[in-house]
C-alpha cells in the first residue's frame, strides 16, 4: 500500500492557467481596476498640467522625427498651450510616478502590475487626471532626454548631464542605426497615446451635456476607466522601452500589441467625439431655433436657421422652372413648409396641387418642400429627384441632415408622416400642421391659419367637403333636402344585405308619402362594382383629418365630432353607415345595429311623418344599442401631429383605454406609382 508520503511526493501541483493582459476583456479590466478607485477626486489644476505635458511631448516627438528620420521641419508652427499663471505642478507626485515606471524589466505582466500600482497611488484622482499625471511623469523624462540631445553639441552642461542620461548611446551613429526603428515606433506610440488622453479629456469636458441629448456620450463615458488603463499601461511600456534603448543591454519591450490596442481605442474615441459634436450641434441648433421662434423677426431668417449649417449657401429649387434660386424669394412671404420623409406617395403630393394653383394667382404665399433625411445616399438622391419632379413649388436643395431636425420632430411633432407648417412673414407659426384642414377643405381653408380652422370647425355641414375628390370619376351630388346613406365595410354579404334593405326602405310608400328622398352611396366600390381601395382610402383619410383637426382643440367635442369618432371606430368592422341630411352628419352606426334598425323599419315607420325620419331613426337606434353596444376603438397614426393625452368614448362618459398597435398593408410606399 502506498504511503501518504509517497502519494504526496507523486502529486503534481495544479497547472496555473495562462493569463495574458493583452487578451483581457473590458469587463475583466474594469473589475480589476475599479477596486483601485476612490471617488474622492483629488483637486488640482489638471488642465494646466495637460497643457504643459502636451507642449513637452509635441516638441519632443517633433525633435525625435528631426533627429532620427532626418526631417528638417521647424517647431515654430507648433501651438503652445498656456497654463494658468497660478499653476503649481505636483512635482512630488510626478517624481514618484517616474520612479514607479523606471528601470522595470520588459514584459506585459510587469507592465500590468506597475499600472495597478500607479492606479493605487492615484486612487483619489479622477480617471482623466490619472492618465494626465502618468503621461506628465513620462514627459518629464522623455522631454528632458531629448532636450539634452538637442543641446548636446552646443552646451557643455547639457553634454555632461546627457552623458549621465546616456544620451550619446542613442545619438552616436551605431546607436541611431541600432535603435532608430525602435525609437520611431516608441515616438509614434507616444503621439497616439497623447491623442487618446486628449480625447478622454475632451469627452470629460462634454459631460456638461445630458446623455439623453447626446447619447454618443453614454457608452463612451462608461468606457473611460478601461481606456485610461490602456493609456497608462502603454506609457509604462514606453518607459520600459526607453530604458532598454538607453541601457543598451540588448533587452527590448515589445510595443506593437500596445500600439494596436491604442489605435483601436483612438479610432473609437475619434468617432465618438465626432458623433457627440454632431449631436451637440443639433441641440444648439434646437436651442437657437426655440429662441428665434420666441422672438421671430423674418421668415427667411427663420428658414435659414431651420435648414442650413452656417457655412452652407442656402438655395432653393424652383419646381416650375427647375432652376436654383436664392431664399430671398421667401422674404416677406407667408410660407407653407411641406415637411416629409422620402416615403411619400404621389397622392400625398397631389393634395397640395390645388392649393399651389390657388395661391399662385397672388404672390403672397409660397410652398417649400423640406425633405427630412438623416443619412443621404446615392439611392436616396435619385428618389429625391423623382419626387421633386412631381412638385411645381420650391424644394430645399440641401443634401446634409437638416439642422433643425430635432426642433421639427419635437416642437412640430413630425414623425415621418407629412405635415404642413404655416409661417407668416414675421417668422411666427400660424399653424403647426395645416395638412388636416387642407385635406378636408382645400382652398376653403385659406390662409390656412388656426383662425381659419376655427371658423371651419364650427360648420356642421362637412360631408360635401369630405366627399370632394374621394371618387373623382363619379362625384356625389349633395342637396340640402336629401338624405344620404354613405356606407361600406369589410363584409360583402353585409354590404349586399344593407343595400337591399336600405333600398327597400328608401322606396317604401311611407317614405315617399312623407316626401323624403333617400340616396345610397356605397364607398369602396368603383362604378363596375369592384373593390377600390383608393376611394375608401381617400374617404377615411379625409374623415381622420377632420377628426384630428377637431381633437386638437381643448374644448369638449361637439355632436358632429362625436359621430365622426364613432364612425372611425367602425373602420375595420364588417359594416358601417353614415346618415346625412344634405352635407350635415346626422348619425353614424355600426353595421350590426344599423342593419337591425333598417331591418325593423316596419316597427317604427309609422312615426316618420309624426316626428321626422332622422329623429325616429336615431331614437330607434339608441334603443337597439342599449342591448347590443359594440366596443369603441379609434386608431390614431403616429405621424398625424400632437396626439391627445386622453379621449372620451363617444358612446359613454368613460375615458378610453390607450393601446399601441403595429400595422403593415404590404404597400411599398413612396415609389408606388411614381414612374
Amino acid at each position: 500500500m502506498a504511503t501518504l508520503k509517497s502519494l504526496l511526493a507523486g502529486a503534481q501541483p495544479p497547472a496555473k492557467a495562462e493569463h495574458s493582459v493583452l487578451t483581457m476583456s473590458d469587463d475583466q479590466i474594469m473589475n480589476t481596476i475599479y477596486a483601485t478607485h476612490v471617488h474622492g477626486d483629488e483637486k488640482f489644476d489638471v488642465d494646466s498640467l495637460f497643457a504643459v505635458t502636451e507642449n513637452i511631448l509635441q516638441r519632443a516627438t517633433h525633435l525625435v522625427d528631426n533627429v532620427v528620420l532626418g526631417t528638417k521641419t521647424q517647431q515654430e508652427h507648433l501651438d503652445e498651450k498656456v497654463p494658468k499663471s497660478s499653476f503649481n505642478p505636483p512635482s512630488c507626485t510626478l517624481k514618484a510616478l517616474s520612479c514607479e515606471m523606471s528601470c522595470k524589466a520588459p514584459g506585459e505582466e510587469i507592465a500590468h502590475k506597475t499600472t495597478l500600482s500607479i492606479l493605487n497611488k492615484l486612487a483619489h484622482y479622477s480617471w482623466d487626471a490619472k492618465a494626465v499625471l502618468t503621461l506628465a511623469a513620462f514627459a518629464l523624462d522623455y522631454g528632458d532626454f531629448w532636450m539634452l540631445a538637442d543641446l548636446h553639441s552646443s552646451d557643455q552642461l547639457a553634454k555632461s548631464v546627457g552623458i549621465l542620461k546616456r544620451v550619446p548611446v542613442v545619438l552616436k551613429r551605431p546607436g541611431l542605426q541600432k535603435y532608430g526603428k525602435a525609437i520611431v515606433e516608441l515616438n509614434n506610440l507616444i503621439k497616439a497615446t497623447l491623442e487618446v488622453i486628449e480625447s478622454i479629456f475632451e469627452l470629460e469636458k462634454l459631460t456638461v451635456y445630458d446623455t439623453k441629448d447626446v447619447p454618443a456620450l453614454a457608452g463612451a463615458m462608461d468606457r473611460i476607466p478601461v481606456d485610461v488603463y490602456w493609456a497608462i499601461i502603454t506609457v509604462v511600456a514606453c518607459t520600459t522601452q526607453m530604458c532598454c534603448i538607453t541601457g543598451d543591454e540588448g533587452k527590448t519591450q515589445e510595443l506593437s500589441p500596445f500600439a494596436q490596442k491604442i489605435n483601436v481605442i483612438l479610432n473609437v474615441l475619434r468617432r465618438t467625439i465626432k458623433l457627440a459634436y454632431e449631436q451637440i450641434d443639433v441641440i444648439e441648433a434646437y436651442r437657437k431655433l426655440k429662441k428665434i421662434f420666441q422672438t421671430p423677426s423674418e421668415v427667411m431668417e427663420v428658414f435659414k436657421a431651420l435648414i442650413f449649417h452656417k457655412d452652407a449657401e442656402p438655395k432653393l429649387i424652383d419646381g416650375s422652372t427647375n432652376k436654383l434660386v436664392s431664399i430671398d424669394v421667401l422674404k416677406k412671404k407667408d410660407v407653407l413648409f411641406f415637411i416629409s420623409s422620402l416615403e411619400i406617395t404621389i397622392e400625398e403630393i397631389s393634395i397640395l396641387k390645388p392649393v399651389y394653383d390657388g395661391i399662385s394667382k397672388k404672390d403672397q404665399h409660397k410652398i417649400v418642400w423640406i425633405p427630412i433625411v438623416e443619412h443621404w445616399t446615392d439611392e436616396l438622391r435619385k428618389k429625391f429627384e423623382v419626387l421633386r419632379s412631381k412638385m411645381p413649388w420650391y424644394t430645399v436643395q440641401y443634401f446634409s441632415p437638416v439642422v433643425g431636425i430635432k426642433f421639427i420632430k419635437e416642437e412640430w411633432n413630425f414623425k415621418n408622416k407629412p405635415i404642413v407648417v404655416v409661417i407668416n412673414p414675421r417668422g411666427k407659426v400660424e399653424h403647426p400642421n395645416a395638412l388636416h384642414i387642407i385635406k378636408v377643405w382645400g382652398m376653403k381653408a385659406f390662409p390656412f391659419t388656426k383662425e381659419a380652422e376655427d371658423v371651419l370647425a364650427t360648420k356642421e355641414d362637412v360631408m360635401e367637403d369630405i366627399m370632394v375628390g374621394v371618387n373623382p370619376r363619379s362625384p356625389v351630388v349633395i342637396k340640402d333636402d336629401k338624405y344620404i346613406f354613405f356606407y361600406g365595410g369589410k363584409d360583402n354579404e353585409w354590404i349586399q344585405q344593407f343595400t337591399k334593405k336600405a333600398t327597400a326602405l328608401a322606396n317604401d310608400p311611407a317614405i315617399k308619402e312623407a316626401r323624403i328622398s333617400i340616396e345610397l352611396v356605397l364607398l369602396g366600390k368603383n362604378e363596375k362594382g369592384q373593390d377600390d381601395v383608393g376611394i375608401l382610402g381617400r374617404f377615411w383619410d379625409k374623415m381622420e383629418s377632420f377628426f384630428f383637426s377637431k381633437t386638437e382643440k381643448k374644448t369638449e367635442p361637439d355632436a358632429v365630432t362625436r359621430e365622426i369618432q364613432k364612425l372611425l371606430s367602425y373602420k375595420n368592422e364588417s359594416g358601417w353607415a353614415v346618415l346625412s341630411k344634405g352635407s350635415k352628419v346626422i348619425f353614424t352606426g355600426h353595421g350590426t345595429t344599423v342593419m337591425k334598425v333598417v331591418d325593423e323599419f316596419e316597427k317604427w315607420k309609422g312615426y316618420v311623418r309624426e316626428i321626422g325620419f332622422e329623429i325616429i331613426f336615431k331614437q330607434y337606434h339608441d334603443k337597439v344599442i342599449e342591448v347590443n353596444r359594440p366596443c369603441s376603438r379609434v386608431d390614431i397614426p403616429l405621424g398625424v401631429g400632437k396626439i391627445p393625452e386622453h379621449m372620451h368614448c363617444p358612446h359613454c362618459p368613460r375615458v378610453m383605454e390607450t393601446y399601441i398597435s403595429f400595422k403593415c398593408c404590404h404597400v411599398d410606399g413612396a415609389l408606388n406609382s411614381l414612374h
